[in-house]
């Protein structure tokens, strides 16, 4: 992937894996219902765009790539998820950041490490995790959200090679008296444009 990393001048590193607009319709939401659970099939598109970089404090360069995604329901086609946000890479030290915002009062600043590639050099893996305990990569929430639907963990990987993606996130809820529940998502993409 080196010859490919630089976009419009700047080096994206293994974030240019990412950059495309990417389809799927193999998407499954397990999701919290007051009386057990519910699993939604789901098709969505997420955009990926080389945002250029940035500098903070003087001392770190990061790359950005800026993302939209859009998540509908197979059984009605009515969106039920909405998110935007950022994917950002430290060369200095390999770090990855992913940073979003859902329109539910939920913010998250997930950070990792690229695992290292396969032996090929094809597959890119990204893995980002927060804790609202952390300092470091945390989690903000509405007042309503911290009281009835609590967010207390939240995980990401995402695998790329070539033109196909795979995902799996685990956000953790406290929510209708559940405590500690596993609300993931897995989905297959493939890079259209």
């Amino acid at each position: 992937m080196g010859e490919h990393t630089t976009i419009d001048g700047i080096d994206y590193g293994p974030l240019a894996a990412l950059v495309g607009t990417w389809q799927g319709d193999k998407g499954v939401d397990r999701a919290p219902e007051p009386d057990g659970e519910e699993r939604n099939p789901y098709y969505e598109t997420i955009i990926f765009e080389a945002a250029g970089d940035v500098t903070n404090a003087e001392q770190q360069t990061l790359s950005v790539v800026r993302y939209h995604q859009v998540v509908s329901r197979k059984s009605n086609d009515e969106v039920f998820h909405d998110q935007v946000g950022y994917w950002l890479w430290d060369p200095a030290d390999n770090t990855i950041v992913e940073t979003f915002t859902i329109p539910r009062g939920v913010a998250v600043v997930a950070g990792g490490t690229l695992a290292a590639p396969d032996e090929a050099g094809q597959e890119s893996v990204f893995e980002v995790a927060a804790d609202a305990n952390s300092p470091e990569f945390g989690i903000v929430q509405a007042p309503f959200m911290f009281k009835q639907a609590k967010t207390t963990a939240f995980s990401h990987t995402i695998t790329v090679k070539g033109d196909e993606m795979r995902y799996s996130e685990s956000t953790v809820l406290d929510i209708y008296d559940k405590k500690s529940y596993d609300h993931s998502d897995v989905n297959t993409l493939r890079r259209t444009g």
